[in-house]
């Protein structure tokens, strides 16, 4: 078997790896509806979204516009919660999908992200499902700098599919094990792996809620609980290649 490449860049998922979408989509809530409430709500609203973007992958459908995706996926979740569907009306649900645009990173992320481009001169990409503009108002909100932003809207195709990864690994003009993606998401990672991407798993409370962890950590190259060792092991994936 051929020795690895060296890695040369890395993939950020950019909400919920990088940035917490749960804390901005709860602040967003319309103040009558109950804290308990308010988290699974923008849990479930999440979810939908995840499956939303699979109905029109699955469809043949290009990538829409995030704010419509979020919107219909919010419709549907309170068409699920009747109790609390009277407190959401157009301006509470526009506002609610406006709130994604502004999120804060997760407070690992930064330093992480210096070091790798910094301590281990790699490029930093975002690689994740939405838009540019979503993207670039998420790096205002959260401070983060990335080498280059890649959206399902840009590259034309939904994570997992496949070549979805490889028009990014085209863009960069990198081969698939010169890249590591690092995903809060074992969906994507899953399908980065199948095209020869290495992977790297960060756990966060809020994302893979339906998955179970025991079998995710052994999925992948990486599991790890937080970004504050992922410089290191990366450095430590190159010292092994």
């Amino acid at each position: 078997m051929a020795p690895q490449s060296k890695i040369k860049a890395v993939f950020f998922d950019f909400m919920g790896t990088c940035v917490d979408w749960h804390s901005s989509a709860v602040q967003a809530m319309p103040s009558a509806v109950p804290q308990n409430e308010a988290s699974q709500i923008a849990i479930d609203w999440h979810q939908q979204y995840f499956y939303e973007n699979s109905q029109l992958s699955t469809k043949g459908l290009p990538p829409e516009d995030i704010d419509i995706t979020l919107a219909r996926a919010l419709s549907v979740v309170l068409d699920r919660n009747p109790e609390q569907k009277a407190h959401f009306d157009d301006a509470a649900k526009r506002n609610m999908v406006e709130k994604w645009h502004s999120q804060a990173a997760w407070p690992d992320v930064q330093q992480a992200i210096r070091s790798l481009r910094e301590d281990l001169g790699l490029d930093v990409l975002v690689h994740g499902n939405g838009t540019p503009r979503m993207q670039m108002d998420l790096c205002r909100s959260s401070g983060l700098n990335f080498s280059m932003l890649f959206s399902s809207l840009l590259l034309g195709f939904y994570k997992p599919d496949p070549k979805s990864y490889k028009r990014g690994l085209e863009l960069v003009q990198l081969g698939p094990d010169e890249v590591v993606m690092v995903a809060a998401h074992a969906y994507d990672l899953r399908g980065a792996q199948k095209c020869g991407l290495r992977t790297a798993y960060i756990h966060r409370w809020s994302d893979d809620t339906d998955e179970d962890m025991e079998k995710v950590k052994t999925e992948f190259d990486v599991f790890l609980e937080n970004m504050e060792e992922l410089p290191a092991t990366i450095k430590k994936m190159n010292e092994v290649a």
